[in-house]
Order: structure tokens, then sequence, then C-alpha cells
């Protein structure tokens, strides 16, 4: 998987309106490395300056949606379970959106990104909204004090549509009708504003988040199996969930500030993992991070070649690609308790 994700990262350089051969592609990425100034034309600029960080940028993001989709579904045992379809993408964008909307975030191009200084709020406000959404969710699932999957699932549709068109109420109070263009845009997910200064939060939030969820790879074994189960095998079920709540709530809040809501990467990516390697979390992980990245890469060479002079959204495609994996999934699941509720 990491030759695929370099191979596809090349293509990814490579391609555009005008193509450059992989061998160019090296051979200006290993120069700048080496500290050389640009060489007169125009490749230097366009690999080095638009294609590398936005090829860079879509592996983080995949990256960090594996990740993010791994563990929600461990937190909550429910393989339907994704950052998008539980409304955490929502209110990370609804967070973003504000903050935008109030001046304490920046927007540039048609891809969300942040500025270090006064756009730091961005990614701040996403996290807040994702948090916060994520809670609301769990609180509205566990309501009575029992916990169903499918009212989860139910619970997190309906608070991320509400979310969603709260948000598209505060983009349409936005002064500036360029503005208000380039939001929308980003809100279907979009890589289009990658710069070298958008790289730099996910590439510490990303990697943090694989570490630390990798470090507690066998108590999410654990807690797939129950929290009866992970709680008599030593694991501390309420300190983890926390732990998992502000993990995957900061990552998906990084992840939508500099990409917009990017749908399904969570949920298809674990699953093609367990068909790899099965359920351990020690080896689902990096697979998972791996995945997203090699996907994310490969959707955004798609939405960026497949129309001429036209850009597609990366969500649009991964939408649907996942839209039916969501389908098949649910399938399989209704399927097996009809099976068992009619065998019982």
């Amino acid at each position: 998987m990491l030759v695929a994700l370099l191979t596809a990262l090349t293509t990814a350089v490579a391609l555009g309106a005008s193509d450059i051969a992989p061998a160019e592609v090296w051979s200006v990425v290993f120069r700048r490395l080496g500290g050389e100034p640009p060489r007169p034309g125009t490749d230097d600029l366009i690999v080095w300056q638009l294609r590398v960080p936005r090829a860079l940028l879509a592996a983080l993001v995949g990256a960090g949606l594996g990740l993010v989709g791994t563990a929600t579904q461990a937190l909550v045992r429910n393989p339907l379970a994704d950052p998008y379809l539980l409304g955490i993408s929502n209110g990370a964008s609804l967070g973003a959106v504000a903050a935008i909307v109030l001046g304490a975030g920046t927007l540039a191009g048609a891809g969300g990104t942040f500025g270090l200084g006064g756009g730091v709020g961005l990614p701040l406000a996403a996290f807040a909204g994702a948090l916060a959404s994520f809670a609301l969710v769990w609180t509205l699932a566990r309501r009575g004090g029992g916990f169903a999957p499918l009212r989860l699932v139910l619970a997190g549709v309906g608070v991320g549509q509400f979310l969603a068109g709260f948000t598209s109420y505060l983009v349409l109070q936005a002064g500036d009708e360029q503005q208000t263009r380039g939001v929308l845009f980003w809100l279907m997910g979009s890589l289009g504003g990658a710069t070298w200064g958008t790289l730099l939060l996910p590439a510490v939030a990303v990697p943090a988040g694989l570490l630390v969820l990798q470090a507690r790879a066998r108590a999410l074994n654990a807690l797939t199996m129950g929290d009866e189960t992970a709680a008599s095998v030593g694991v501390d079920v309420v300190r983890l969930r926390r732990l998992l709540f502000v993990v995957t709530s900061l990552l998906t809040g990084v992840l939508v500030s500099v990409s917009g809501a990017v749908a399904f990467v969570g949920l298809m990516v674990p699953h093609l993992c367990r068909l790899i390697v099965g359920g351990d979390h020690r080896r689902l992980l990096p697979l998972a991070a791996l995945t997203g990245a090699f996907l994310l890469v490969v959707v955004d060479i798609a939405c960026r070649t497949a129309m001429d002079g036209q850009e597609l959204p990366v969500g649009v495609v991964t939408a649907l690609i996942g839209a039916p994996v969501l389908l098949y999934v649910l399938d399989r699941r209704l399927g097996a308790g009809s099976g068992s509720g009619a065998g019982a």
C-alpha cells in the first residue's frame, strides 16, 4: 500500500492541465529538498508550489479520515459509523463557517485554508463544533440507558442534517458573494486551496493521532467486544471513551478546516482494511491511514482530470462511491439480523 501511495502521489503531481513526466517530477522534488533555487520555466512552479502541496494534503486528509472512521467504529461498536454519518463533520463545518462569517477564520481560493495568524480560529472552531455535535449525538443515542447502534446512526443523520441546514443559513448571511460561492464549494469537499502553509496543522495532527490511537490498539480491540469485556481485562472504558471523543473530534475539526466535509471515506476504508488484516487495531490503524491516503489521492486525480476546464468537489465523488457501500453494509447487517431472528 505504501508503494501504491507513492505511485498515486507521483501520478497526482504529474497529471494536470499540462502533464509533466514522472522523472521530472522527482527531479524537481529532490532539487527543492536539497535547497536548490527554482530553475527557469514553469515546471518547478507547477510541481513544487501547486501540485505537491495538493497531493500531500489529499494524502493527509485521507489518512486522517481513515483513522477517524476506524476509531469511531470501535468507539460506538457500529460498522456503519462514520464522521459524516454521525454528524461530526457537519458540526465541524458549522463551527468553521461560523468562524468565517464572524471573521475569526479565513478561506482562500476554492478550498479551505487557514492563516497561522488571525485565521487560526478556523480549525479551533471546527474542533469545537465537531466535539459538540458528537456529544449531542451520543447523548441522544444513549437516552433511556440503552444503546442501539442503529439509533446512534439515525441520531447522527438527524443532527447532521439540522446542522447542515443551519450552516447553509450562515453561508447565506455572508455579505461577499464571491466568498459565499467559495464556502459552498468548500463545504462539498475541496483541496483546491492547498498551500505549504495549509499542510502544517494536518501534518502534525494526523501522525499524532495515529500514535495516540496505535498506543491504545489493544484497548480498542477490547472495546469492540463490549464495555464489560473491556473492563474485565483492565481497560478504563470511561477514560478511553473520553480520549476517543477528543481525538476523533480534533482530527475531524482539523481535516474539515482544510478540506471541507469529505463524506464516506471514514466508512469505506475500515471495512476494506478489515478484509485484508482482520479486526486487530494494531494492524488495522496503520493500514487504514495508508488506504485512506491512497483513496483520496486517487479521487482527487479524478476530480481534477475528469472534466476539461472544471474541477469536481472531492466530496461529491466520495459520496458517489461511498453511498452504495453504505447501502451494501446496511443490507448485510439487516439481513443478518433477520436471519438470526428467524432462527430464534
